[in-house]
C-alpha cells in the first residue's frame, strides 16, 4: 500500500496542476534515512506511527465523555499520523484552516455581541427557572428527605 509519504519533495503529483502558486511540496516521511533506505523497516516506522496515533486518538474519543482534553488528545494523534501519512497530512491542514476561520468568525464584533446577549438570555432564563422552583419546593437536601 502506498501512502505517499515515501516520495520526494521535487515529484510533482499527477493531476494537481490547477492548483497553481498556492501547490505546496508534496508530504514527505520525517522517518530517518537509515529507516527510510530500508522499505520493510519504513513499513515497520509507518505501522508504529499508525498503532501511536491510533491509540492517542482513541483516548481523545474517550476523553470526549471522561474528564481530560479530549479534542487536544485528537488532533494530537492526527498530528502523529501527519509526520508520516500524506492523507493525515491534508487532513490536519485543512483542520487548522478551519479552526483558524471559526475563531476569527468568533472575534467579529457582531457574533460577540450575539453570544453574549444569547448567553445572558440563557442565564436569565436559567435563574429565574431555579428561583421559581426554590420558591415553590424550597431548599430540600437529600439527607433531610423524610421517608414518605
Amino acid at each position: 500500500m502506498n501512502t505517499g509519504s515515501d516520495r520526494e519533495t521535487n515529484e510533482s503529483a499527477a493531476g494537481d496542476s490547477g492548483k497553481g502558486a498556492e501547490e505546496e511540496a508534496l508530504h514527505v516521511s520525517k522517518a530517518p534515512a537509515f529507516i527510510k533506505a530500508r522499505r520493510s523497516l519504513h513499513l515497520s516506522w509507518q505501522v508504529g506511527v499508525f498503532v501511536v496515533g491510533l491509540a492517542v486518538i482513541g483516548a481523545g474519543v474517550a476523553m470526549l465523555v471522561l474528564p481530560g482534553p479530549g479534542w487536544v488528545a485528537i488532533f494530537a494523534g492526527l498530528a502523529i499520523w501527519a509526520t508520516e501519512f500524506a492523507w493525515a497530512h491534508l487532513v490536519l491542514r485543512w483542520t487548522k484552516r478551519k479552526v483558524t476561520e471559526a475563531a476569527q468568525k468568533a472575534l467579529d464584533p457582531k457574533v460577540r455581541r450575539r453570544n453574549i446577549i444569547l448567553t445572558s438570555v440563557g442565564l436569565a432564563v436559567a435563574g429565574a427557572l431555579i428561583g421559581f422552583y426554590l420558591w415553590k419546593y424550597g431548599l430540600v437536601l437529600p439527607w433531610d428527605i423524610k421517608d414518605q
